[in-house]
C-alpha cells in the first residue's frame, strides 16, 4: 500500500463512526491485563482511541484513563458514550500531553495507521519510565473451517492479512515497533493471543465488515458485490444461516517496554 492509498484508509473511519461503535468487537479482558500486567502505574493513553471501544474496556478493568483520537465525528462518538473519560483531539504523531505523564499507551486496532518513525519518538516521550507500549488488535480465527471460508469469500480488503492470527503474527514481528534511532528507547518485543469471540448475526457480521478501511474506501458496484458475496457465504454456511451465533475470535497483544 502506497503512502497515499494508506492515508485514505486511515482516514476513512469517520464517516462511519456510528456503524464502528455499534458493529466493532471490544477487546478480550485478559488481553488488556496481559498488556498492563507490568505497566508502573494505573495511568493508560488510549492512542488512536476510536469510538472508545478499547476505552471502555480499560475504564472496566479501573486504569486512569485518557483518550487521544484524530477524527472528530470518532472523538464525538466516545464522548457520547464515554462522558466521564478525558478525550482529546490529537494523533500518535502530535500527542497532547506532557512528557512522561503516562505509564501505558495502548492502541486498539490502531498502531498500523501510526508513522512510527514520528510516533515512535512521541510515545517515548508521553511514557514514565519502564512504561508500556502495547497494539492490540481483534483477529478472526480462520482456524476455524467457516471462518476461513468466509475470509477466502471477503477478500482482502475485508479480511486482510493481518485480521488473522498467522499473518497478524508475522507483520507485527517487526512492523509497527518503534523505528531505528528510538528502537533503543524500547526493550524486546513479546506477541500474544488470548480467546474472544462476539456474538453476531449474519446481517450484523456483514455491517462490522463494512466498517473495515478496505471496505469504507472501495467503489460502490465493488463493495455492493463483496457484500452480497458475503451474505450468500452466511446463508449458506450451517454455523451462520439462523439466528444468533458467536463469531470465533483472538485479541492479539504486542507489548514492549519504555527503557
Amino acid at each position: 500500500m502506497d503512502e497515499d492509498e494508506h492515508l485514505l484508509h486511515a482516514s476513512s473511519f469517520g464517516a462511519a463512526a456510528v456503524a464502528y461503535a455499534e458493529h466493532r468487537p471490544d477487546y478480550a479482558q485478559a488481553a488488556v491485563r496481559w498488556a498492563l500486567e507490568t505497566a508502573p502505574g494505573p495511568r493508560v493513553l488510549d492512542l488512536g482511541a476510536g469510538t472508545g471501544k478499547l476505552t471502555a474496556t480499560l475504564v472496566a478493568l479501573g486504569a486512569d484513563v485518557i483518550a487521544v483520537e484524530p477524527d472528530p465525528a470518532m472523538l464525538t462518538e466516545l464522548r457520547r458514550s464515554l462522558p466521564a473519560v478525558r478525550a482529546l483531539p490529537g494523533s500518535a504523531e502530535a500527542i497532547p500531553l506532557p512528557d512522561a505523564s503516562v505509564d501505558a499507551v495502548l492502541a486498539g486496532n490502531a498502531m498500523h495507521w501510526f508513522d512510527m518513525a514520528v510516533a515512535g519518538p512521541e510515545i517515548a516521550r508521553v511514557l514514565a519510565p519502564s512504561g508500556i507500549l502495547a497494539g492490540l488488535w481483534n483477529l478472526m480465527d480462520d482456524r476455524v473451517e467457516w471462518v476461513a471460508g468466509l475470509a477466502r469469500v471477503s477478500g482482502s480488503a475485508a479480511i486482510g492479512p493481518r485480521d488473522t492470527p498467522a499473518g497478524w503474527r508475522a507483520e507485527t514481528a517487526d512492523m509497527h515497533l518503534p523505528k531505528t534511532g528510538v528502537a533503543a528507547r524500547f526493550g524486546s518485543p513479546e506477541q500474544a493471543e488470548f480467546p474472544h469471540g462476539q456474538r453476531r448475526t449474519a446481517d450484523s457480521l456483514v455491517a462490522t465488515i463494512a466498517t473495515r478501511a478496505g471496505m469504507l474506501v472501495m467503489p460502490e458496484q465493488e463493495q455492493k458485490a463483496t457484500l452480497g458475496r458475503i451474505r450468500a457465504f452466511l446463508a449458506s454456511s450451517a454455523e451462520t444461516a439462523r439466528g444468533e451465533f458467536t463469531l470465533p475470535m483472538l485479541t492479539g497483544v504486542l507489548r514492549v517496554r519504555r527503557l
